[in-house]
């Protein structure tokens, strides 16, 4: 059975890693996807991950957008409501991290931090709510951490743009839930991508299993099913929560 049969989903970031899996599992449940790449050097990731959205028998296209200029989400969502209809599923799951000591942690860094993680939510959010309500239904996605809920040294900023978004997405719920529109919050643990290649390595990756239950970093498959649930009527009573996909790290 297809979750999203027709729906029209955009996901944030997705030309690599979670997103990337995000992208390919909605489509393989019939949604019909949108997404967008912030760098040149994503293109081609882009266009082959537009092809196998593709084909899979549904559209799929590839925009590139940076959700942390709020103007360049104004247009792009325009674009999508313009060509698509309308919009059923937002997951915002654009991310960095700029992991330093705040000793040593520039302000730079952390508005980068802070502009990309944070701001972004707030920008495409406050895009996709209009067809929402005129629908009358929606279902809003954002990417936290683990790190927003427990901290973690050397990711001051990662945790604080994480941890806002737990509370922007708690506030959405209690907004829009009038509305038929739910939003809730993915906080991931370890999970193998690109961004975390280097903690798997050595004494490292030992002292990070140890604090892990399950014994194991997570995939972006399984963070890509947990945001099925959440975008598809199979959590329709759930609204205003953090999902904790972590292998048992916040117990």
């Amino acid at each position: 059975m297809k979750l999203l049969e027709n729906k029209v989903a955009i996901v944030t970031g997705a030309a690599r890693g979670i997103g990337e899996a995000i992208a390919l599992k909605l489509a393989e449940h019939g949604a019909h996807v949108v997404f967008t790449y912030v760098s040149d050097s994503s293109a081609d990731k882009a266009a082959a991950l537009e092809q196998k959205i593709q084909a899979l028998g549904v559209q799929g296209k590839a925009y590139k957008s940076n959700a942390g200029v709020f103007a360049e989400c104004e247009s792009f969502v325009n674009d999508v409501v313009k060509e698509f209809g309308t919009v059923d599923v937002c997951v915002n799951n654009a991310g960095i991290s700029k992991d330093n000591l705040l000793l040593r942690l520039s302000p730079e860094q952390w508005n980068d931090v802070i502009n990309i993680n944070l701001n972004s939510v707030y920008n495409m959010t406050k895009q996709i709510i209009r067809p929402m309500m005129k629908a009358k239904k929606g279902s809003i996605v954002n990417m936290s951490s683990i790190i927003g809920v427990r901290g973690n040294a050397g990711q001051s900023s990662y945790a604080a743009s994480k941890a806002g978004i737990i509370g922007f997405t708690k506030s959405v719920a209690h907004e829009l839930g009038s509305r038929n529109i739910r939003c809730n919050a993915i906080a991931p643990g370890f999970i193998e991508t690109d961004m975390t290649h280097y903690l798997k390595e050595g004494e490292a990756s030992k002292a990070f299993l140890e604090k892990i239950p399950l014994g194991r970093f997570g995939t972006a498959e399984e963070i890509a099913n947990t945001t099925l649930f959440l975008a598809s009527d199979m959590s329709s009573y759930i609204t205003g929560q953090v999902l904790s996909a972590c292998g048992g790290l916040n117990i």
